[in-house]
């Protein structure tokens, strides 16, 4: 399994993009010599027998036998010295982690609250006492700049009153200032500005430092390069703060491959990481679901001897449990036990809750079996956690047994009765859930406001009013004090009944509680007065909002402002607006700094024209910093060109808006709004003419490829010419889009013209160029596989290296065509380039298994030699799927077998194939038992399993259970896709239920997926067969209105 995520590794880094080959290649040998130390964890002779037969047996024959022993055994609390006696050292209690079983996902969950790797990461913002290093105290001086920096009076610009101050700032000055204002960054990068140019010696590398932390805070990328490119021309020393700062920043953007490469760089440089900059690189490639990669680091760490915290331990054990690296997993927990000597006790109790939270329920069991082998026993918090896992893997009927086992131990609370609950509400069982609220409250059970919350927000959406309020009266009458949430439930259900003024009650009742309204409740609030068009009420929630000094945002303001134009109420537009531009002059931060900074002015929607002229001017004050509104301006123009309005209207709105547009805006703005065709082309035109704008390379670039996606070749080739005749540069990037939208669209001999022309007018191509189109000519459309291997012969020569995508569709096209010695020749080359034989060979034999011809790729398994094992770990699914196709079931159930004998358990990709096979023989009972048994083993089935089912009962005739299945993943996910979308629509059309397909087609309008030609086409066919021609018109008038709103100038 171990191999299985390296090769997922080397699919996303070593493949997809090369930057990470020269940081792997200063890693290989460390990692050889951790060879030895991520094999297999040792174990006694009998555990590998136990194991082997653990796999024979169904999870719930496994359950009922750990149900046994938790029923059998005899309860101790935990208070045992000698099994749970504190270590020394820095180690955490379990319960100061607390993970909630939320909706999941496959990757990693964060287990560490965000101020502790805050407080791992740097301390570049402590803000000591303000001293000099004479020991004279600065803080006046520190807290006079900072009310100057921070405070927009209109006195003059900041800039202007620094200068007047006749302050003299050392670089421990500006470094405290600057942390005062690490809320803020725009200002903070004013302040630094300024002190630059007027103090060419006052920045070191400490403010340096501070700056970066807060341009990485602000994830202004742009910002970090440039900052570090000043401190490479000044000569600045980059110390170890320096790179953390840059590897923290980075890899919490999931800029793995760049936060790796600053690594190589620092060690480059000579300065070799500490344990911090370990705990942040390990942190963040856990929260990338990068486990093989943090386990390696993990390594280095134990081999310097360097201490870890309990944090990372718990989050590293739950991500290497999340890809399945049990073996890696198990090493982490021993090294804690042996190594960092936390009782084994509390380390089990660490590997049961990343089992249970990455979803690995015959795993979780199998420890708890350990834990009693080794005559220890579970604390109640263990019992709580199994139980989360249990709800989490639906297994709510085991759940409930476990119940009855703490009910016997008198270890029972209501928090545990709260999980079961929202289990069944999460399954839509409103009876059951009640139920068993109705059972704990007999047994003497107080529910917890968590689970009277939730209660009461499945019974608003079901529109059960009175039994809600009736629900809330009884938490209010049993003692148990509401939180914010729960009086925010309670607020928006009265809205939705429109008893408003009861509403206000409710809510106003947070503060006579001691509770301060949250920004969620506030947004709650406005958006359940939407549904019922209260405007009205809405200002007024907004003036509340910002009376009590809450942070609106623009999420809120956007909201708001979207849905005022929609009411075609343009001057609260206006209003609101403005307030919006204020709360960006005057942001509510003043708490970070603890000093006196002046206020923003409060103001509310009761404005007079002089006021809002007096904001506006306010506004242009900060238009020439860098970066300042770039989101408000990109989400301001987006709203203005999605709107169903006109293009004069657009313009009328364009003209009005006080955006300073740059080129790099105006890419953004133009991929934001690629669907909107003709308000996107119109707004590449209005903004080409305005003074102090012109267009770039990237503009264009970004013009051309949204003509290209709509098919209007013509006008696509006339901005080319206008692009050239402007004299911009003509670079690779722009040939291969319209290399690339020509091929897409099957034009692939227009295409062919087009790259011929593009080395004449000597521009060389680049990697991108041969990928996309030889992507394109081994499509279905166009198809052109002689060229195709000319030119993957011709990359190759020129030196550029294909990635996974474009080896899979080569080689797929090459099976497909018969061309089976250019595939092996493939091959040849690929292992050349540095790729290893099993990935090679895999990707070739999966090709083939595609293209139907399993007879080939058999026989080229058997010619892999040694190399055999590791193979089959890559190609065990394609070989399953491509026996399957062919009808061998008994053969492709043998291998499944034989595969699990070596501790490779089915993937996902195994059990759809073999749920879409039962449904091809009619065979209905074993897919479903197929699919229950996939989810009984921790697999996760992905929306093409979904699909599978839903295809399957549909072809059974059953439609009601097709439907179910679609609603089911409509609502908890994962959703539907277009792929879903269409093959469910012809299913239905095929059966005679074209209107239950039409009533689909706006499902998907709805969800932001546009349909195709062929999905209008298929339902008016459907409808006219049924002879319901007035509805098939309405697909027609559907299929227009989508046009128009997408189409062209003219």
């Amino acid at each position: 399994m171990r191999s299985l995520c390296r090769l997922g590794f080397l699919k996303s880094c070593s493949i997809d993009n090369l930057l990470y080959l020269p940081f792997l290649k200063s890693q290989s040998c460390l990692l050889s010599s951790h060879s030895k130390s991520s094999n297999l964890h040792p174990s006694k002779n009998g555990h590998n027998k136990s194991q082997t037969e653990s796999e024979t047996k169904s999870i719930g024959s496994l359950f009922s036998e750990i149900a046994e022993i938790l029923g059998a055994e005899t309860f101790t609390d935990g208070k045992n010295p000698d099994v749970f006696s504190e270590s020394k050292g820095t180690q955490l209690s379990f319960s100061e982690v607390s993970a909630e079983y939320t909706s999941c996902t496959r990757g990693v969950r964060r287990i560490a609250e965000e101020n502790t790797r805050e407080q791992v990461n740097l301390s570049v913002l402590e803000d000591t006492q303000a001293r000099s290093p004479g020991g004279n105290d600065v803080s006046p001086m520190v807290e006079e700049i900072t009310n100057i920096v921070r405070a927009e009076t209109g006195a003059g610009s900041m800039e202007e009153r620094l200068e007047k101050s006749g302050l003299v700032l050392d670089s421990e000055v500006v470094e405290k200032v600057l942390k005062r204002c690490f809320k803020v960054p725009q200002l903070a990068l004013r302040f630094f500005s300024w002190v630059k140019f007027q103090n060419r010696c006052c920045h070191t590398t400490r403010t340096y430092n501070t700056m970066l932390y807060i341009a990485g805070e602000a994830k202004d990328f742009g910002l970090v390069e440039k900052l570090i490119g000043e401190m490479e021309e000044k000569g600045c020393e980059k110390d170890i703060k320096t790179w953390t700062i840059l590897i923290s920043h980075y890899g919490k953007a999931k800029l793995i491959g760049k936060a790796l490469l600053i690594l190589e760089k620092m060690r480059e440089s000579g300065c070799e990481p500490d344990v911090a900059t370990y705990m942040i690189l390990i942190h963040s490639l856990c929260n990338a679901q990068k486990a093989n990669i943090a386990l390696e680091f993990y390594k280095e760490t134990i081999q310097m001897e360097m201490q870890l915290d309990m944090s990372l331990y718990k989050l590293l054990l739950t991500c290497l449990a999340g890809c399945g690296d049990i073996a890696g997993f198990r090493s982490v927990a021993d090294d804690m036990i042996k190594g960092s000597r936390i009782p084994e006790r509390d380390v089990f109790s660490c590997m049961l809750k990343s089992f249970c939270i990455a979803g690995r329920i015959r795993e979780a069991l199998e420890l708890i079996r350990d834990l009693n082998d080794k005559n220890l026993t579970l604390k109640p918090d263990d019992f709580e956690t199994l139980v989360k896992g249990l709800c989490k893997a639906d297994r709510i009927n085991d759940a409930v047994e476990i119940i009855d086992i703490m009910k016997k131990r008198e270890v029972l609370d209501a928090e545990t009765y709260g999980i079961i609950i929202s289990g069944y509400l999460r399954r839509n069982d409103i009876p059951r859930a009640f139920d068993l609220l109705q059972t704990m409250t007999e047994s003497g059970y107080v529910p917890t406001v968590s689970t009277y919350t939730e209660l009461m927000q499945h019974l608003f959406r079901l529109n059960e009013y009175q039994k809600g309020c009736k629900l809330y009266v009884e938490m209010l009458e049993r003692g148990v004090e509401p939180d914010s949430v729960a009086i925010t439930a309670m607020v928006a259900g009265l809205v939705r009944q429109n008893h408003i003024s009861e509403a206000w009650k409710v809510f106003n009742s947070m503060q006579e509680r001691g509770l301060r309204p949250t920004r969620k409740s506030y947004s709650v609030f406005i958006k359940e007065l939407s549904k019922i068009s209260r405007t009205d009420e809405i200002i007024k929630v907004l003036n509340e909002m910002q009376a009590s000094e809450i942070v609106v945002g623009d999420e809120i303001f956007n909201w708001i402002i979207s849905y005022l134009e929609k009411k075609g109420e343009t001057e609260m537009v206006q209003k609101v607006m403005q307030m919006q531009r204020t709360c960006k002059l005057y942001p509510q931060e003043h708490e970070a700094s603890g000093n006196n900074v002046p206020k923003r002015p409060a103001h509310n929607l009761d404005l007079n024209s002089n006021q809002l002229e007096s904001g506006r001017m306010d506004f242009h004050l900060v238009e020439h910093i860098p970066k300042t509104n770039n989101n408000q301006d990109l989400q301001e123009i987006c709203r203005i060109l999605s709107t169903s309005t006109g293009w004069c209207l657009m313009e009328e709105a364009l003209e009005r808006c006080t955006v300073q547009f740059t080129p790099q805006l105006v890419v953004k703005i133009l991929r934001n709004c690629s669907l909107h065709v003709h308000a996107a082309l119109g707004f590449f035109s209005w903004v080409g003419k305005r003074d102090g704008y012109s267009h770039t390379t990237e503009t264009y670039n970004m013009g051309i490829k949204i003509l290209g996606c709509g098919k209007n070749f013509k006008d696509m080739k006339k901005l080319f010419f206008e692009m050239r005749r402007k004299g911009h540069p003509i670079t690779p990037d722009t040939w291969t889009i319209m290399i690339m939208q020509y091929g897409r669209a099957g034009l692939t001999e227009i295409a062919l013209r087009n790259f011929a022309e593009m080395k004449a007018d000597n521009c060389k191509p680049n990697g991108s160029t041969y990928k996309y189109l030889i992507i394109c000519l081994c499509g279905r459309k166009g198809r052109k596989e002689d060229e195709a291997i000319k030119l993957f012969q011709e990359m190759i020569g020129a030196g550029y290296v294909p990635d996974k995508e474009l080896v899979e569709t080569y080689l797929k096209c090459l099976c497909q065509a018969g061309k089976l010695l250019d595939g092996r020749r493939c091959i040849e080359f690929l292992c050349k380039l540095g790729f290893t034989i099993p990935l090679s060979y895999s990707l070739y034999i999966r090709a083939l298994c595609r293209a139907g011809r399993l007879e080939e790729a058999l026989a080229l398994v058997d010619e892999v030699g040694t190399e055999r094992v590791k193979l089959d770990q890559y190609i065990f699914g394609s070989l399953v799927h491509g026996l399957l196709r062919r009808g061998r079931l008994k053969e492709a159930l043998e291998k499944v077998d034989s595969m699990k004998q070596v501790g490779i358990h089915p993937t996902v990709h195994v059990y759809t194939s073999l749920i879409v096979h039962f449904f091809k023989e009619k065979q209905m009972e074993k897919a479903l038992e197929t699919f229950q048994k996939m989810k009984e083993e921790g697999c996760k089935p992905t929306i093409v399993t979904y699909s599978a089912l839903i295809r399957g009962h549909m072809d059974m005739g059953n439609i009601v259970d097709a439907w179910n299945v679609f609603r089911l993943i409509q609502r908890e996910g994962p959703f539907p896709d277009f792929k879903t979308y269409s093959m469910f629509i012809s299913s239905l059309c095929k059966v005679g239920k074209s209107e239950e397909a039409l009533q689909l087609l706006s499902e998907m309008l709805d969800s932001g997926i546009v349909p195709s030609t062929i999905n209008f086409r298929t339902v008016m066919f459907g409808l006219n067969t049924e002879g319901k021609h007035s509805l098939a018109s309405t697909v027609l008038q559907k299929k227009l209105a989508l046009k128009s709103k997408r189409m062209l100038l003219a």
